[in-house]
């Protein structure tokens, strides 16, 4: 699949809240990021049901046959599509939490070590996208090598904020629901900092990204386990479910606000 080209007046652009119309990410606004916060939590608790369920070698073997069909669709479409954008962004979002969980429960790799690791991983995309495109700025995904480092970059954040939100709420003891506020407490510094200090808005985007992951996971994780855990015994699966419900229906309103807007 060819790159679309990219006019002049919107290659040096380093605002990712606006999209183009030939973008295949979505606008950044508000609903962008809680919907992306309700993917996260919805793919801590599917895995975790998912692995109880069917075992964690089938459940990771599905998981990764369901993202590659999502990114694939994904591939195929010449511009945003809700149903499409945000069904892959949720396929990562459940693999991305096995990935990290089988690191840690299969091979028994530290928590901390893994959120290193990732962390480094996801620091080689960053670096090997701004010196082959120019940019990291998100509204420039259009397709071909863009979209490809993106979505590498995307489930680089989702295995580094699992490790993360993990080590905070169970290494380090802290549980779910402290573990939670602290996310929900430094994930509103991105924009505090970009409006304070003029940061690029690029960085702070991505910095805010990788802290969706833990933010949505801890809360899912605190409503979904056992009291014994600190949660509210609801089950992951329960959970899963009424965020599944909850996503379907914002990403229908996306589509039918994407259909209204101008130009598309």
């Amino acid at each position: 699949m060819g790159a679309t080209t990219i006019p002049r007046s919107t290659r040096r652009s380093q605002d990712p809240s606006t999209a183009p119309a030939w973008s295949k990410v979505p606008q950044v606004t508000a609903v962008f990021w809680v919907v992306k916060i309700l993917t996260t939590g919805m793919g801590e608790t599917t895995s975790d049901y998912l692995a109880r369920v069917l075992g964690p070698v089938p459940a990771v073997g599905s998981a990764a046959l369901l993202l590659a069909a999502a990114l694939f669709a994904q591939a195929r479409t010449r511009r945003y599509v809700p149903v499409v954008y945000w069904a892959a962004v949720v396929m990562v979002s459940v693999f991305g939490t096995m990935a990290a969980d089988v690191a840690h429960v299969a091979l028994g790799v530290p928590y901390a070590a893994s959120a290193v690791a990732f962390a480094v991983a996801l620091a080689l995309v960053f670096v090997l996208w701004r010196r082959t495109e120019g940019t990291l700025a998100v509204e420039t995904v259009s397709g071909g090598r863009r979209e490809v480092f993106y979505w590498c970059a995307v489930m680089a954040t989702f295995a580094l904020g699992t490790a993360v939100g993990d080590l905070a709420a169970a290494t380090l003891g802290w549980g779910y629901l402290p573990s939670g506020l602290l996310f929900a407490a430094l994930i509103a510094l991105p924009a505090l900092v970009h409006r304070l200090s003029g940061v690029s808005p690029v960085l702070t985007f991505w910095w805010a990204y990788v802290l969706t992951r833990p933010l949505g996971a801890c809360f899912a994780d605190w409503a979904g386990v056992s009291r014994e855990r600190g949660g509210l015994d609801l089950g992951t699966g329960a959970v899963a479910l009424a965020l599944a419900v909850v996503i379907v229906v914002a990403v229908a309103w996306l589509g039918t606000t994407e259909r209204r807007s101008p130009g598309h």
